[in-house]
């Protein structure tokens, strides 16, 4: 039944992963709300969930323009269940903001090989990443995929190599003009930021440790297959499906290295595993298959979210 319900990419698709985000979120924050400062947290939450209904439906767009699933609605809604899965990410604003910058840049990188303006989407790209590591620092691993996708795709034309140069150059200038405006020293700010933490032992219950233990099977099962079945796609879509690989690879090296962890940093890996659980799907030739796979999957999602209410 859920898995017929997105088995296509229809509008009522939107309402219904838009309305779940919504319920979930307000599920989330109605512990922590004050009434003594209600208007200054409603307008600050608000202005998450915009920016969380943004991203759900950016990522949306991102599989569909460049054909990385085939016409449904599967990765939105995987996203949507890996966000539910971690409710401590609805909380943490500067994860939430990167993360969108991040989108914004895996679209210009994914779309590059189409080789349609290289400079412009390479500055993009760049750009995006380094206004996201201005909200989370070790976001700007990020940097590396750039690289990647210039190897892949343009790497003969040298200009193309000192574009990140140029973007960090343009966001630094954007951050000085921002510091002396607002009398705030954002470049020391950002540079206090770039430490490192290897302690794993953070979690405020045992529901947060099983839904870390349930990504994990979850990696390993969408990943291998869809490593194994890029040898059967077109030379472009191996392209974006290595990118997809690499960064969720980068995800996880952002989540290992981060200092103050929390599950809200596996977000930036939400993105490619929601494609790699797509091309699960999509390679179960039975039907019924997808239904258990999908409806497993969303109600260990649900569970694990009431319990760490």
């Amino acid at each position: 039944m859920l898995a017929s319900v997105f088995n296509k990419s229809r509008p009522i698709n939107h309402v219904i992963v838009g309305i779940a985000l919504v319920l979930v979120y307000f599920l989330h924050i109605f512990r922590s709300f004050d009434s003594e400062n209600s208007t200054t947290f409603l307008f600050q939450k608000l202005g998450l969930l915009f920016v969380l209904l943004l991203s759900l439906f950016w990522v949306n767009f991102i599989t569909q323009k460049n054909n990385l699933s085939e016409n449904n609605a599967y990765t939105m809604l995987f996203f949507l269940s890996f966000i539910i899965l971690f409710p401590t990410a609805l909380g943490n604003s500067n994860i939430i903001m990167a993360n969108f910058f991040i989108l914004l840049a895996l679209r210009r990188l994914i779309s590059l090989q189409s080789l349609i303006a290289p400079k412009q989407k390479i500055f993009d790209a760049c750009f995006w990443i380094f206004i996201a590591a201005i909200f989370h620092f070790w976001s700007i691993g990020f940097i590396l995929l750039v690289y990647v996708s210039i190897v892949f795709h343009v790497s003969g034309d040298y200009k193309n190599w000192l574009i990140p140069f140029i973007a960090l150059f343009g966001v630094g200038i954007l951050l000085a003009m921002a510091s002396l405006l607002f009398n705030q020293d954002y470049i020391s700010h950002i540079i206090e930021q770039a430490t490192t933490s290897f302690d794993f032992l953070y979690f405020d219950n045992l529901f947060q440790r099983i839904a870390v233990f349930f990504l994990g099977l979850l990696s390993v099962l969408f990943l291998f297959p869809y490593i194994g079945s890029l040898n059967n796609k077109s030379l472009k879509k191996k392209f974006a499906g290595r990118k997809i690989i690499l960064s969720f690879l980068i995800g996880v090296a952002i989540y290992v290295l981060s200092d103050n962890k929390n599950n809200g940093v596996f977000m930036y890996s939400f993105f490619p595993l929601a494609v790699m659980g797509t091309s699960y799907l999509e390679n179960q030739k039975k039907d019924w298959l997808k239904e258990l796979a999908l409806i497993t999957v969303v109600l260990i999602v649900i569970v694990l979210f009431v319990m760490q209410l």
